[in-house]
């Protein structure tokens, strides 16, 4: 029912069983009710069971009231044995962040007929906009929750890692992290990755705690996305498309954009079918029948359009940036490219090396185009002065996106045309090991082997002493460093030295 006391819907089951769709309830804001009460009887005398309160609390709906009939034991007219109310509760939900509703002891007949549903709405709306608003940082912000689902190919370290980073990656999004869900599983769910139980918990966590955001650990299918939304109610996302939001962010050159554009597009193209009815046919009727075209056909096509003329672009890209390579091979400038981790410290690398001031942030992806600048370093022992250009290039990370590889192949070819590279590695981080096997895995991905790799661990001042230990033992010839506080960087400029020599014989 309403709050105008009208009946609006009837359903035969439970009042979990026969929920109204949460897309299909009337539009609320995270402080609100929704403006709906649910009337449900049971034969047997008993408070409402956990399912019917979880059912309230995702519909968020003003209250339940369950009561209790009992038979008379004489027959009606029609043949319908005949019943009368014994008793009820009544259940709401409170703006509690560990209680999240309220059941009354059993009530008569009369006393849930004087009850006033109306200021009792109106009452908890008022209490529930005054924790939100308490509970709101910044209202840019999205509020999110993310789910992580374990599967049985995985191991509670790699688990953990990787919900550390989806953590770190909607922060550097923009988003605040509320709460971690988790599930372990055998195998994702086809239809909404994670079980429909624990599904339940994730809408009843989105409704207490005002989130308009789910962000998965892992890739989604279309159908996936569309199944949970329609549950939740909110936006879904999973770990592709938060990489692609941070990109579009990151780009500030043409040369940035026009990738990142590339991507989203390759990434959007598979998953236009089923967009709600947006994409539905054109309808029937006058100037309608024929063979025609589907808004998502018309779409699909603009969007191959544009990925084609963008494509051309990148090549031009790849084309220009092959010309200055030709160029400094030509005056015999060796090259030089810093690869890595996300957030390793490249960046900072780059500037104490050159004397520059690139950007460089506490930030997963905070450099996205490749910055090339030149150093000239002298030799031990001689007066003889070497010069090579360094390149800062893209972050790595843990199973990098498709349409991120194949939309940044542009910026990409900087480490395969390198003459060496440098590999930092973030020594202060617990799972750094994990970072040189996801970076050594990409290179290995390349359609051209990359040359000599000098392995170097920044943040020397950050790491424990048993982490350098290991480190030195499993990679002697490695160099530790501390770009921020210019530790070792005396001893690395004569590794480059060395490596480039040995690569300029050995190419």
């Amino acid at each position: 029912m309403d709050r105008r006391g009208h009946v609006i819907r009837v359903g035969v089951g439970s009042p979990h069983k026969t929920q109204i769709p949460v897309l299909e309830l009337p539009r609320y804001g995270a402080e609100r009710l929704c403006g709906i009460r649910c009337i449900a009887t049971q034969l047997k005398v008993e408070p409402p069971s956990h399912s019917v309160l979880t059912a309230m609390a995702i519909q968020r709906l003003d209250a339940v009231a369950l009561l209790t009939l009992t038979g008379t034991g004489f027959k009606r007219k029609g043949g319908g044995a005949t019943g009368y109310i014994r008793e009820g509760y009544l259940a709401h939900l409170v703006p509690h962040p560990e209680v999240q509703w309220e059941v009354s002891d059993p009530l008569t007949l009369d006393e849930l007929d004087q009850q006033d549903f109306l200021d009792l709405a109106e009452g908890l709306e008022e209490e529930f906009r005054r924790v939100f608003v308490a509970q709101q940082v910044d209202a840019d912000h999205d509020r999110v929750i993310i789910v992580g689902l374990m599967t049985d190919k995985m191991t509670d370290q790699s688990f953990e890692n990787g919900l550390e980073e989806v953590a770190r990656l909607v922060e550097t999004a923009g988003g605040d992290v509320l709460q971690v869900m988790t599930q372990k599983r055998s195998r994702p769910h086809p239809r909404t990755v994670i079980g429909s139980g624990r599904l339940d918990d994730v809408v009843l966590a989105v409704q207490t705690l005002g989130a308009n955001l789910i962000v998965c650990d892992r890739d989604l299918s279309p159908a996936q996305i569309r199944n949970i939304e329609a549950q939740v109610g909110v936006r879904v996302v999973d770990r592709t498309e938060l990489i692609l939001d941070i990109f579009a962010q990151r780009a500030k050159s043409g040369a940035g954009k026009l990738q990142v554009e590339l991507a989203q597009l390759e990434y959007q193209l598979p998953r236009l079918t089923g967009r709600g009815q947006a994409m539905s046919r054109l309808g029937g009727g006058i100037g309608t029948r024929g063979p025609g075209e589907t808004k998502l056909e018309t779409e699909r096509r603009a969007i191959q359009k544009r990925i084609s003329r963008l494509q051309k672009e990148v090549d031009g890209l790849q084309a220009h940036r092959a010309r200055m390579r030709q160029q400094r091979q030509h005056q015999s400038v060796p090259s030089v490219a810093i690869i890595g981790y996300t957030n390793a410290g490249k960046s900072t690398l780059l500037n104490r090396l050159t004397n520059s001031d690139i950007y460089a942030a506490d930030q997963l992806f905070a450099t996205l185009d490749p910055t090339t600048r030149k150093i000239s370093i002298a030799e031990d022992d001689t007066v003889e002065i070497k010069s090579l250009v360094l390149t800062d290039t893209v972050g790595f990370i843990q199973d990098l996106p498709p349409a991120l590889m194949d939309a940044f192949r542009a910026t990409l070819e900087e480490v395969t045309e390198a003459d060496a590279l440098i590999h930092v590695v973030d020594a202060s981080h617990h799972a750094w090991q994990d970072h040189i096997r996801s970076v050594m895995g990409l290179l290995a991905q390349m359609p051209i082997a990359p040359g000599p790799i000098l392995l170097v661990f920044n943040k020397l001042d950050e790491a424990d002493t048993d982490t350098l230990e290991l480190a030195k033992d499993e990679y002697p010839q490695a160099v530790f460093i501390s770009a921020v506080n210019n530790l070792g960087l005396d001893t690395l400029k004569q590794k480059i030295i060395q490596l480039v020599d040995y690569a300029v014989v050995n190419s």
